[in-house]
């Protein structure tokens, strides 16, 4: 049967950026599949400037996520200082940020933004392998997941991993069976998590069957596939929805 890596992923404060234009950073309802494929690059330690590996790695697994919890919603007012222009131009190189802010005063620019914020959110996360020959088995993404290279974070480096993630590795003919075969511990410490029940969104993609009962499932098209790390570039893909019944043993 086929294999899935499943693990949680739960911090006071997440935050899945959507599309950005200007000021305003909002936040999606769930990880976006580039937070997820970042997360596992972090965990391998694959850098930004390894275009070949991070392209296997987007090709080579599908996904599926469980929103336990919706999270509440936080809109931060933020500003930050940085180098002019100028020092993009003339490829000025700071070793630290500490740095970058020691030019003159005058010369330092100020960004604006909104950005938005999902406090208490709580999610099961479900990968498979789509080629025959996937770049990292899932095994493998599982052990690196629980020692990772580089530090593990929900979509900012603001926003840390507040429980382990407990990633392992499930059988099932599909994704509901192989949920059933998971087995958590976190259970106690996420008891009073506002919305947390019986139910929960499920967001997958793909064409398979994934043995759950859904009613009335939407598909939605997601920018969020990444292209180009170095400038920022994401493509569309398909993702599904559905409010379902969450298996007993990943509540």
């Amino acid at each position: 049967m086929p294999e899935y890596l499943v693990f949680r992923l739960y911090g006071p404060m997440a935050s899945w950026g959507g599309i950005a234009v200007g000021e305003y950073r909002p936040g999606e309802r769930s990880p976006t599949k580039s937070a997820i494929l970042g997360l596992i690059g972090a965990a391998l330690g694959i850098r930004r400037d390894d275009t070949t590996t991070q392209a296997r790695l987007r090709d080579g697994y599908r996904m599926a996520t469980i929103a336990h919890t919706p999270g509440n919603l936080l809109r931060d007012y933020h500003t930050t200082q940085v180098a002019p222009e100028i020092a993009r131009k003339r490829n000025w190189k700071f070793a630290t940020r500490r740095e970058e802010l020691s030019i003159p005063r005058d010369m330092l620019n100020t960004i604006l933004s909104t950005r938005e914020y999902l406090c208490d959110a709580f999610y099961t996360v479900c990968l498979w392998e789509t080629t025959a020959e996937p770049p990292y088995p899932l095994a493998e993404i599982a052990e690196r997941l629980k020692s990772p290279v580089f530090t593990l974070y929900l979509g900012r480096k603001s926003c840390p991993i507040a429980l382990p993630v407990q990633s392992q590795i499930v059988t099932g003919a599909n994704l509901q069976e192989a949920l059933e075969k998971a087995s958590f511990k976190d259970g106690s410490f996420l008891k009073g998590l506002p919305g947390r029940g019986a139910e929960g969104m499920l967001f997958w993609e793909g064409d398979e069957e994934t043995g759950f009962s859904t009613g009335a499932a939407y598909a939605t098209p997601r920018r969020d596939i990444p292209t180009d790390r170095s400038k920022w570039l994401f493509e569309e893909r398909v993702e599904h929805e559905a409010r379902v019944e969450i298996p007993e043993e990943v509540r």
